[in-house]
């Protein structure tokens, strides 16, 4: 069965810091060691992720959907604003991107 996101659960940062941030984008870097589980967040944003390193997670959805991803170096994903949902590195490395809000 899937796991859904608990009721009373506070949404966490989309990343782990911002890296640059102006009137147009906002850029976080985030890195997931191996099977560590990125807090439940939620885009309110359109963005763009790009992998630094290979990706091999999964995204888990509120509703109780869930995502395998299978990312490339250097690949380019885009995806709109949606539910809260965790990301769960499901490999033995650690996995890092930059992820790019797109303000206007």
């Amino acid at each position: 069965m899937a796991k859904t996101m608990p009721a009373d659960i506070k949404l966490g940062e989309i990343g782990q810091e911002i890296l640059f941030e102006n009137e147009k984008v906002r850029i976080w870097g985030l890195s997931l060691e191996p099977k560590e589980i990125q807090t439940w967040h939620q885009h309110h944003l359109p963005y763009v992720i790009i992998p630094l390193t290979k990706g091999d997670n999964i995204m888990r959805f509120a509703d109780g959907r869930e995502k395998q991803t299978n990312e490339t170096v250097g690949g380019v994903l885009w995806r709109e604003p949606g539910v809260p949902h965790e990301l769960e590195n499901c490999s033995d490395w650690t996995y890092q991107n930059v992820l790019i809000e797109i303000k206007s």
